[in-house]
């Protein structure tokens, strides 16, 4: 058992629930096969970090699913919104561990290196984050408990990071901030990221980046 820990948020593939912003743009089920991959790229990614693992559903846990048993814990988040979710998830985990860090499942220029860095980052610093471009963050590491850094926040919007860094200052905190990434909500968003959409038949083409650490 490693100290430090990766929780990985994930929605179950429910039609209708997953991307509806690009869902209004390109349609349920090409908006279905966009999240699809974007879990796929993340599972590819995490794969390649050696530490514990935990993936939450939002609903329910998928029993037949890409995540390996052997290499991943599987949850169900608790909570009545994202904020309540992640505040439960990180006060689990300290249980356990010392060093907590969790992404989601919409970042596709995400890196094993990025990752990696989060962790290393927390030997010197109380919290890290990463940036989103969208106002928001794809990343959150701390090695304590913090529930204040989810209580009466407005998750969802472009005030989100803006909100967690000056709690972060109230609360006289360090922090690490990581390069910032795209978020993938909408059509906009696939084409800043540089991600062209194919045919179900071909795979998405967009910049990665470097997966080595």
């Amino acid at each position: 058992m490693s100290d430090s820990l990766l929780m990985i948020f994930v929605k179950n593939l429910i039609p209708g629930t997953v991307k509806t912003r690009l869902a209004e743009e390109i349609g349920m089920d090409a908006a279905m096969d966009v999240y699809m991959e974007l879990v796929r790229y993340t599972k590819e990614v995490a794969d390649k970090i050696i530490t514990d693992k935990t993936v939450y559903y939002s609903e329910y846990v998928e029993i037949e699913d890409i995540w390996d048993t052997d290499k991943y814990s599987l949850k169900v988040q608790k909570g009545n919104d994202l904020g309540e979710k992640m505040m439960n998830a990180f006060d689990e985990a300290f249980d356990s561990y010392n060093k907590v860090v969790i992404i989601g499942s919409d970042c596709y220029d995400l890196t094993p290196k990025i990752i990696a860095g989060a962790f290393e980052a927390l030997e010197d610093n109380d919290l890290v984050v990463g940036p989103a471009k969208d106002g928001g963050y794809y990343l959150l590491g701390m090695k304590e408990h913090l529930p204040q850094l989810f209580q009466e926040k407005t998750f969802s919007t472009d005030k989100v990071l803006q909100e967690l860094l000056e709690e972060v200052e109230n609360l006289e905190l360090s922090v690490h901030k990581l390069e910032e990434l795209y978020d993938i909500d909408t059509m906009q968003d696939l084409k800043d990221a540089g991600i062209e959409l194919q045919t179900e038949e071909e795979d998405f083409e967009g910049t990665e980046g470097e997966d080595n650490f």
